[in-house]
């Protein structure tokens, strides 16, 4: 084995690794179709040979990008919800604080995976499959919370799927406002949205309770006798 086989061996990974940060970054800043092959290449210092020996074209190098970048972001997402509180609720509504904290960054460009989505055109691209699949697994945590919630709150288990649905769009139209406005307050914005959606929930699963309750009463009443009415002689 040469010395100059040994080194390339060696330091392949080493260049795939490199093009995809600068893959990530540089669509992630500017887009997919404003970020050519070249500029990818020579921000990752790799030769253009290097590219082809790891991905078979650029869509390939930005969907492996993505699916990276989900990985990483859910990571964050996840561990910093979870240290927002104990009871589901504190972490439901603290996923806010940690979006306010990543938009208040200088390095915030909105959601690389609606931006991603957002060129292209077919629902069957790899790159558009990746951003769906991130944004099911965003939803599956945040499914995981409701039930937390419910269980919780002895509310409808029923409500738990549109809920999350409904936490979904709050989330990512945080993040879009705060890319348009450049506020990192849309995020409280959409939280205090979110803390009403919650307080519903809670006053309809107690009027439920409470109604369940006096139907209850109300048939233990009626199956009671009518009392009997004694006349004297």
């Amino acid at each position: 084995m040469t010395a100059n086989t040994s080194t390339e061996t060696t330091s392949a990974p080493g260049a795939r690794e490199r093009l995809l940060d600068a893959a990530e970054a540089l669509i992630y800043a500017g887009g997919i179709h404003a970020t050519g092959v070249d500029a990818i290449v020579r921000q990752s210092g790799t030769a253009r040979k290097s590219f082809y020996t790891h991905f078979e074209s650029k869509d390939a190098l930005v969907a492996a990008a993505l699916e990276r970048r989900d990985e990483r972001w859910m990571n964050w997402f996840i561990a910093g919800t979870q240290q927002c509180g104990t009871s589901a609720r504190k972490r439901l509504l603290g996923m806010f604080d940690v979006l306010r904290e990543w938009f208040a960054s200088e390095n915030f460009h909105g959601c690389a995976f609606l931006n991603a989505a957002g060129e292209i055109a077919s629902a069957e691209d790899p790159i558009r499959i990746v951003a769906r699949q991130h944004k099911e697994r965003l939803l599956a945590f945040v499914r995981t919370q409701f039930d937390a919630f419910i269980l919780e709150t002895q509310g409808d288990a029923r409500r738990a799927a549109a809920l999350s649905r409904q936490w979904l769009v709050l989330l990512d139209g945080a993040i879009a406002v705060a890319l348009v406005s450049g506020e990192p307050d849309a995020a409280l914005d959409a939280q205090a949205v979110a803390r009403t959606l919650l307080d519903a929930q809670i006053t309809g699963s107690s009027g439920q309770r409470n109604a369940s309750a006096g139907n209850k009463s109300s048939r233990r009443s009626s199956s009671k006798p009518p009392p009997t009415r004694r006349t004297t002689t």
